[in-house]
């Protein structure tokens, strides 16, 4: 089953076919209307479940908009308003959503949940977010470094900040597209050992550091993430909103981070950002940001993977 659950259970040439098809995509839709199929509707007629556990704008929007632009069509659920949410156990759910949709995909700070989902359910599962991993949002993160530089082979990506989801995926990234990644975080919120093990194993280049500033010596592209995530606020895996900023107050993205990049560095965010936190205004909102495409490339790396899952 082609299940899209992490990109570290991919291989590379999958995962490059996914972007390719991605980057053809967007290439063939310009001029024309959002709204307006895909010329050729690779998924006329299929349905997409998605499950909301947690808030969404992005994804939320931009799965609606794929499906619509690949020809098929979504129902949303959410967690509240399902009987999962009142006990049914989800490989039940797995299997009833897998008689009347062709795909699931799930956001849900459980990473357990989309696992128990994918074993039982008999149509692809996409993992939307969960407080391990956020591969759709890589996704479209390589793709964009890859629009606006080139490939990402060889490149040194530089991640300031909390060791979050986020972190973990660009890990898993570094190992299947064979760049360099140095992240910066305070100790208390490193990067799962086990992950960084995991992509050193793979033979990535993973350095941990404390100091933001050696990790964005030199980088192509320095990405960073709000200093409380949604998965920082359930209570086994909270500190203090307080503490939590004093431990990532070293770790904003400034001008004076981005001056020891290289010139023509880049800038990533996954959004929402809160300026004056994790980024500087004048950097997210500066000539070097490319979040906005960042956002944008959220629904055609989307529309790579749920035509790879479904076709």
């Amino acid at each position: 089953m082609p299940h899209f659950l992490d990109i570290a259970a991919l291989e590379p040439a999958t995962l490059r076919q996914i972007l390719d098809d991605a980057s053809t995509r967007k290439r063939a839709r310009d001029g024309r209307p959002r709204g307006a199929p895909d010329l050729d509707r690779p998924l006329d007629g299929r349905i997409l479940a998605t499950i909301f556990d947690k808030p969404s704008t992005r994804t939320r929007v931009s799965f609606d908009v794929a499906m619509l632009q690949l020809g098929g069509q979504t129902i949303e659920l959410s967690g509240s308003t399902m009987q999962m949410g009142r006990g049914e156990t989800v490989a039940d759910t797995a299997r009833v959503l897998s008689r009347y949709v062709d795909a699931i995909m799930i956001r849900t700070p459980n990473h357990e949940v989309l696992d128990e989902l994918a074993t039982y359910a008999d149509v692809p599962v996409i993992n939307g977010l969960t407080s391990r991993s956020h591969p759709c949002q890589v996704m479209g993160d390589v793709m964009t470094y890859e629009e606006e530089r080139g490939p990402i082979r060889g490149a040194k990506v530089a991640w300031i900040g909390d060791g979050n989801n986020m972190a973990a995926t660009w890990i898993h990234a570094a190992a299947k597209f064979d760049f360099r990644i140095e992240l910066a975080c305070p100790e208390e919120l490193a990067p799962d050992t086990d992950v960084v093990e995991w992509a050193r194993a793979q033979g990535a280049e993973v350095v941990v550091t404390r100091a933001a500033a050696e990790a964005a010596a030199g980088a192509d592209c320095v990405v960073t993430d709000v200093w409380v995530s949604m998965s920082d606020e359930t209570p086994e895996l909270s500190t203090s909103t307080t503490a939590r900023h004093n431990l990532l107050r070293p770790y904003q993205v400034n001008e004076s981070i981005m001056s020891v990049a290289k010139p023509d560095a880049m800038f990533m965010h996954c959004l929402p950002a809160h300026r004056g936190q994790e980024v500087t205004g004048d950097v997210i909102d500066g000539p070097r940001s490319v979040v906005w495409a960042e956002a944008e490339n959220r629904l055609h790396a989307q529309k790579g993977i749920l035509n790879w899952c479904m076709t």
